[in-house]
């Protein structure tokens, strides 16, 4: 089989239209004023234009590369599965899912790129000094090298050398399961912070992996299709069910286990993570961790889901958006939930008064910049690959 690939015959004309050039401007602005804000807090410095302090160092720009890194993970084990078992219904959408998964790391790279200080030191003493026993060192090789596994079995998939995607994307899919599992451990063996601490963090960052890649590989399917003003071909439409019954499946699980979760905090006994819990129960967080990361997040989209029984590809989408809202209010309200009960509350009981934080607008510019790059990426994906996007029971 050739394996030349070239524009012509990568690319979708159909796309080429006013309207798609004018979203894609769109995207590039959006991802340029964030880049700018957080080009603007190095200069000005951090401290100035972020909204976190020394008692709260982690904010939400913390919290949007654990989303799209967790993501990624999701969509690079979908696409693993799809490739590994071709007779799976999920093999169609497996070439999209790569590309995505490519799309959502480098999108958490730039959210975590211009929240540190300093990115360039961890470049250099990554290699120079590396910390075997620590987890962010861990998180952040498994990471480097899971991309670049993934940049490898998308450039094998274009030049179809597809027995060398599917084991370089075997070998990607574990290094993003290490990184997704020890950045869960990066909270979890904070015992600091018991509001974090304990065995159950990073399965349950892999099983909301699996939960964010399902929505967002429906979602930019479909928005796909929605573009290009074409059916649907009926192997993508099984791929994409299928992706909603594991969606629907990861929405339950996680449901139970956050419920034990907070069971758990209350039957250990210890009084800073009741109060951290609190927070989000009855405290400052309720709205967010009820309206959005309960209702909107997870009962709303499983309720679409079942009972649309997956038969909708509108219900499908709106559910997805709604998971990956909910998706977001999660890492979002694990993030500052676990910073606002002062670390000193155990020596003094009067600092049980929250640590208020809010995001300041130069964060919130620089996620919307990670917003704007991944929706560059989509689309430039799209009008660049879209015939490789859409070939079935080739890989």
């Amino acid at each position: 089989m050739s394996v030349n690939a070239t524009s012509g015959t990568l690319s979708e004309p159909k796309l080429a239209s006013q309207g798609f050039n004018l979203a894609l401007i769109w995207m590039l602005c959006i991802a340029g004023i964030g880049l700018a804000a957080g080009l603007y807090a190095f200069v000005k410095g951090h401290h100035h234009v972020y909204g976190v302090f020394r008692e709260v160092p982690w904010g939400i720009l913390i919290s949007t590369y654990a989303f799209f890194a967790i993501t990624s993970t999701g969509l690079c084990l979908l696409a693993a599965i799809g490739h590994a078992f071709g007779g799976t219904p999920l093999a169609p959408l497996g070439n999209r899912a790569v590309f995505l998964s490519i799309v959502t790391i480098l999108s958490a790279f730039m959210a975590i790129g211009l929240e540190l200080e300093n990115p360039w030191r961890m470049l250099i003493y990554n290699v120079t000094s590396p910390n075997l026993s620590s987890n962010i060192w861990w998180m952040g090789t498994l990471y480097g090298m899971a991309v670049s596994c993934m940049f490898v079995e998308f450039l094998a998939i274009l030049t179809r050398r597809y027995s060398l995607a599917l084991a370089i994307g075997v070998v990607g899919a574990l290094a993003e399961v290490g990184a997704n599992t020890n950045l869960g451990a990066v909270f979890a063996t904070l015992s600091a912070r018991p509001f974090w601490y304990g065995a159950q963090l990073p399965v349950y960052f892999l099983c909301s992996a699996v939960m964010s890649g399902a929505a967002a590989l429906i979602l930019f399917t479909h928005l796909s299709y929605r573009m290009r003003k074409a059916p649907m071909e009926a192997g993508t439409l099984a791929g994409v069910q299928s992706a909603g019954k594991i969606l629907a499946l990861t929405i339950f699980l996680l449901m139970v286990a956050t419920v034990w979760r907070f069971i758990s905090f209350y039957t250990g006994g210890n009084e800073a993570a009741i109060v951290a819990a609190e927070n989000l129960i009855k405290g400052p967080m309720a709205t967010n961790f009820w309206v959005f990361e309960t209702i909107i997040g997870m009962v709303l989209p499983l309720l679409i889901l079942v009972g649309t029984r997956m038969e909708s590809m509108p219900a499908m989408s709106a559910a997805s958006v709604m998971a990956l809202v909910g998706a977001f209010f999660q890492r979002f309200d694990l993030v500052a939930a676990g910073q606002q009960v002062s670390v000193w509350y155990s020596w003094n009981h009067n600092a049980s008064t929250y640590l208020g934080y809010s995001p300041s607008a130069g964060e919130l510019l620089v996620v919307l910049g990670a917003l704007g790059l991944c929706g560059a990426g989509f689309l430039m994906g799209e009008r660049l690959f879209g015939r490789v996007f859409r070939a079935e029971g080739d890989h």
